[in-house]
């Protein structure tokens, strides 16, 4: 395989409506190589996808390539009467077919039918080995699971014979085994490839990573892996070259005050000589102008040498700061170990096909719910929560709990992020909540915007930190799916608040390696023989 070009950026930028820049002057290659395109939250990762794939238009600089590109959104929006053959793609030839069959053909129909005459058997056929067979082209969209969906557009992808797929989270909602079928299909894709992902063991089947960042785009050959490496390099030599610009800074700055006082000395000898010498006032003035200008001189080259000490540091700690992780502050909430939590009594959670076994949760334990797409796992959540009541059986929960559903409904979307922290914690003072959400990677502007104009990952990330960060704090967790959409740093950084974090926790999660980053103490598992609940 060549790496022949597929689409190039050109000094591309975009602005928001408001004129707020996002990106300025980005150019970079994206070839046949197989690429990750990684960032902070909020970098702009999502539209920079958007204007690769022709979805939006830059406001300055230009796109260029001539490649069929096949785009996955992070969100896949399902409008009324959109149907299975919608999302994969392929509306037109299916449709084209039905009219040919009822003899209401339309006059391009026999055109656009050249060569798919079988496309319905084809696409059944795709369905099938997929392992989606049960569903039916003119199944409504809106009945699928988020993974089914997210499942059926990718499938679309893999059969539209584009010269570059663009791909955002697109294990986001999915099982493991779907997740394992992906990383398969992604290793055979022929053409050019283009993730945009947080997951670790997508990314390290990568061929280079492209990082976006405020310094704009920057690639690293090799995996994800390799960029790690790479990535704690450079952090650790931005550490060291804040270390260096300090201690070369108080280094100068005594050199500067020893110069300073040598001057001193120096006017105030002369000053004295001048007294005793019996020169006339005209030219003790002129001596005296002398000196004053002298000393003029070298107060603003000292002045110019502090600046540019301060300047090295500045830099040096901007390079720091750059490269710092996300922080989050859990609440303080804690259990004793005796305290019951939950106790469920031959349940039947809605939208689940089998009963739930009996469960005693006591004290601060740590339970996964984990199995396929579509086994109920979100809806046992939600019953867990009140927000679905149990079609059958007893569930009791005995502490008060904080709830994140996947659709984030506890954003308003009108209210700021700093109003929404505030909201949580009314007792938190305001500079303490501007510099938690400096934590989260919002900066002043972001802070004040609307939750709906946050990204994704952003906005998950708030939500977060206000269900853990909640006044009175919430002894009992319900998560789910708290690792979707949010950058990698922000990942690692939700697993060390959530392994800190000394009330009781119940999560959904499709990724293994974030589940045994938690310390589960307890698994409720959907097999083939129903629930199973297995304590550690």
């Amino acid at each position: 395989m060549t790496n022949s070009p597929v689409i190039a950026l050109e000094r591309v930028s975009f602005h928001f409506s408001n004129g707020q820049p996002l990106f300025d002057e980005l150019s970079e290659t994206f070839d046949t190589r197989h690429t990750g395109l990684v960032g902070r939250n909020g970098a702009g990762k999502s539209v920079l996808g958007r204007l690769l794939a022709g979805r939006l238009q830059p406001s300055a600089g230009r796109i260029t390539g001539q490649a069929q590109v096949a785009y996955l959104p992070q969100d896949i929006e399902v409008a009324n009467g959109t149907r299975v053959v919608d999302l994969l793609g392929f509306a037109a030839p299916f449709d084209a077919l039905g009219r040919v069959s009822a003899g209401c053909m339309d006059e391009d129909d026999v055109e656009t039918l050249e060569g798919r005459w079988d496309i319905a058997e084809r696409l059944h056929a795709a369905l099938h080995d997929e392992g989606l067979g049960h569903l039916a082209l003119q199944t409504p969209a809106a009945m699928l699971s988020g993974g089914e969906r997210t499942r059926v557009a990718l499938l679309g992808m893999f059969l539209s014979g584009a010269d570059l797929l663009i791909l955002d989270e697109p294990s986001n909602h999915l099982d493991q085994a779907s997740r394992q079928r992906l990383y398969e299909r992604l290793q055979q894709w022929p053409g050019g490839l283009l993730v945009i992902s947080h997951d670790r063991q997508l990314l390290d089947g990568m061929q280079r990573i492209v990082e976006l960042s405020p310094g704009g785009l920057r690639g690293y050959g090799g995996n994800y892996s390799v960029y790690r490496d790479a990535l704690l390099r450079e952090r650790q030599a931005a550490q060291h070259a804040l270390g260096h610009a300090r201690t070369e800074r108080k280094r100068g700055e005594r050199a500067l005050q020893a110069q300073q006082q040598r001057q001193q000395r120096r006017a105030a000898s002369g000053a004295r000589g001048a007294r005793d010498s019996n020169q006339a006032p005209i030219l003790l003035g002129q001596q005296k102008s002398r000196s004053e200008n002298s000393a003029g001189r070298l107060q603003q080259r000292l002045q110019e040498a502090r600046s540019g000490l301060d300047g090295a540091v500045r830099e040096a700690a901007a390079q720091v700061d750059e490269n710092q992780g996300i922080q989050l502050h859990g609440g303080a909430a804690t259990l004793p170990e005796g305290k019951r939590v939950l106790s469920l009594r031959a349940v039947q959670a809605p939208y689940s096909a089998a009963s739930l076994p009996d469960i005693d949760l006591f004290g601060p334990r740590r339970l996964a719910i984990t199995g396929p797409n579509g086994c109920g796992k979100s809806s046992v959540l939600a019953m867990l929560a009140g927000r679905l009541s149990a079609v059958a059986g007893a569930c009791r929960v005995e502490v008060p709990l904080a709830y994140l559903d996947q659709q984030l409904s506890c954003l308003p979307a009108a209210q700021s992020a700093l109003a929404h922290l505030r909201r949580c914690n009314p007792g938190l003072p305001e500079a303490l909540a501007r510099t938690r959400l400096m934590h989260l990677g919002l900066d002043a502007h972001r802070a004040l915007l609307p939750c709906a104009r946050l990204s994704g990952g952003e906005r998950l990330k708030l939500a977060l930190a206000g269900v853990i960060d909640s006044e009175p704090a919430a002894p009992l967790l319900l998560l789910d799916e708290p690792d979707n959409h949010i950058d990698l740093d922000s990942l690692l950084a939700v697993e060390t608040m959530l392994r800190d974090y000394r009330g009781a926790l119940i999560v959904v999660s499709h990724d293994a390696a974030f589940i045994e980053a938690l310390a589960i103490t307890d698994r409720l598992q959907w097999t083939a023989q129903g629930w199973q609940y297995q304590r550690a």
